[in-house]
């Protein structure tokens, strides 16, 4: 799965995790540039999630990622840039039994 991060300068071991959940980061946005305040531009072609990392953002940017997720039916993850944070939402949102078909290897990893 590809994913879009928002928030946050460095990711330090944020990668780690989400290759744990067979997660991808296939672009990675700071949020500190005006333009995402404004902009309504559709995501990266192949995403199908958006993370944002909420204790990096102001509410403009999260409200415009928000916005551009649920108008392309991208899965939505927020939360802050810890890993135990990331981890906890993943968790909510990606379901063991949606793992069954995965050949990722990730359902296994998590256990």
């Amino acid at each position: 799965m590809n994913a879009l991060i928002v928030g946050a300068d460095r990711l330090g071991n944020i990668p780690d995790v989400l290759a744990g959940f067979g997660i991808r980061i296939a672009a990675h946005v700071s949020g500190r540039d005006s333009a995402h305040q404004r902009r309504s531009a559709p995501l990266p072609a192949g995403i199908q999630m958006v993370i944002l990392f909420t204790d990096f953002l102001g509410h403009n940017v999260m409200q415009r990622f928000r916005e551009a997720a649920s108008r392309e039916g991208v899965m939505l993850v927020c939360c802050r840039r810890s890993v135990c944070a990331l981890q906890q939402a993943l968790g909510r949102r990606i379901e063991q039994g949606d793992c069954e078909g995965c050949r990722g290897g990730c359902a296994t990893r998590r256990k």
